[in-house]
């Protein structure tokens, strides 16, 4: 029986691919290739080879040790987060559908990999390696659009903040522009900056479609067409890889960290999702009431509710995420509920056939968030699951209803809330839920084992 590794290397056309990207190669002479693939956090690792190898690649892959997956990071024990030293290595397989080359650089290009377990590993050699984020998205969305018939599109709200540097180079807590939301002035600052993202976007394939400037120092949000979620989770990344080279080069610094200031907006990255059938979007109302979704939409709501406590340790996965919730008035999601333009609610029908997903941040991985929101949606339809009634309230001003159940609002809490949660974990399949709840459980234990500066002043003259 074939192994994944060799049922992938036998795909239908894959040879022509190969070939026709080699023509592409020596024609634009390109001379180098990042084959590229993205750990638990969303970090773009990976290795860079010559582009005369590109043919050896393709037929053999990179290998790289297992805990790249993990940033190849250690714990505050000192041992490495998923994997020990001693385990065997992946390896790595591009898909050759996704070569691009760098706008910035046209002598490199890069291509996403798919990651199997090795070929000669004792336990399911040449097996998709279930710590591959990117490549659980793509199995777990072709599984749900089987037993379904549906399959899910997403358009993200990155917001980020450009940031001035220190004379050494090292970024400062300063936005470049003045947090004054909507403002064209503002928005004008950063034109540079701005037409040169939506210059290497569109070179990337990014269908650049609108922007502002949000209402935090330097904060920006560019927005390109929704596609289906693995489409978008690759632009997301790709976005995020242009910002860091623009500000290279613009001597600027793109942070994605969700709260660097209080008292201001956090860095969100709302999910604006549909389920599709064909090119028929079941979010869309059915009945006379253009608000109120469709039975699919109103199932797919009670599931993203049932497990929100567990989907939130995903979607807003950093100690600093939930800043964002605390920082009260900037309309971040506190409690468990829905709404129609209500921006006080976790999801808001935003328009017909369409939920922002709202409890999600700068820092999201979106290969992890699509994959639970498909899982709890999934189990939504299956359970007839439903949201309850909306919530027309200010939720920050009432304490009934829906809004009596707060979500987690710390990760430590929704560490818990996810490891109780088998459908939101279902998204983490094998190793990748070892790999997130190590990376992240150590995480907020060095939170919770760090002196801050808050203690200082908080304790230091405590006493007498």
């Amino acid at each position: 029986m074939k192994s994944d590794l060799e049922r992938f290397l036998a795909q239908d056309g894959r040879e022509d691919e190969i070939a026709r990207v080699r023509h592409l190669i020596d024609e634009n002479d390109v001379k180098y290739i990042y084959f590229q693939f993205v750990s638990v956090t969303g970090r773009i690792m990976g290795k860079g080879v010559p582009a005369d190898h590109w043919e050896r690649m393709c037929h053999s892959g990179f290998q790289l040790v297992y805990g790249s997956t993990a940033n190849l990071f250690i714990d505050r024990n000192g041992d490495y987060i998923g994997y020990s030293p001693d385990a065997w290595e992946l390896v790595g397989l591009p898909d050759v559908d996704t070569f691009q080359i760098l706008p910035w650089d046209p002598k490199t290009a890069r291509v996403f990999c798919t990651l199997f377990r090795g070929r000669e590993e004792e336990v399911d050699p040449g097996a998709y390696l279930t710590s591959d984020c990117r490549g659980n998205l793509k199995r777990i969305h072709e599984d749900f659009e089987r037993e379904t018939g549906l399959h899910l599109r997403v358009g993200t709200e990155p917001e980020m903040m450009w940031l001035k540097l220190n004379g050494d180079g090292t970024p400062s807590v300063e936005g470049v522009t003045k947090p004054f939301c909507y403002h064209i002035d503002q928005f004008a600052e950063l034109q540079p900056v701005i037409h040169r993202v939506i210059e290497y976007s569109k070179a990337m394939g990014l269908d650049m479609i609108q922007g502002d400037h949000e209402d935090a120092p330097g904060q920006l949000e560019l927005n390109w067409q929704f596609d289906r979620a693995e489409r978008t989770a690759d632009r997301l990344t790709t976005y995020r890889q242009i910002c860091k080279q623009v500000g290279r080069e613009m001597g600027v610094f793109p942070c994605f960290m969700p709260k660097p200031f209080m008292g201001v907006s956090a860095n969100s990255c709302h999910h604006n999702i549909s389920l599709w059938q064909g090119d028929q979007n079941m979010f869309l109302p059915e009945g006379d009431d253009p608000r109120t979704p469709g039975k699919v939409g109103l199932n797919a709501l009670g599931g993203i509710l049932e497990h929100l406590d567990a989907l939130v340790c995903v979607t807003a996965p950093t100690v600093n995420s939930y800043r964002r919730l605390w920082d009260t008035g900037f309309w971040a999601p506190v409690y468990a509920n829905w709404g129609f333009q209500n921006r006080t609610t976790t999801v808001r029908v935003s328009a017909p056939g369409r939920f922002e997903y709202k409890a999600t941040d700068s820092s999201v991985n979106p290969y992890l968030s699509f994959a639970a929101l498909i899982q709890v949606m999934r189990d939504g339809l299956q359970r007839n699951l439903d949201p309850g009634p909306p919530e027309n309230r200010n939720s920050y001003e009432v304490n009934s209803g829906q809004a009596s159940h707060k979500i987690p609002m710390n990760l430590g809490d929704a560490l818990n809330a996810l490891a109780r949660d088998e459908v939101v974990r279902s998204a983490l399949p094998g190793e990748m839920y070892t790999v997130f709840e190590h990376y992240k459980r150590d995480e907020w234990e060095r939170f919770c084992a760090t002196v801050t500066e808050w203690d200082i002043k908080e304790y230091l003259d405590i006493l007498p």
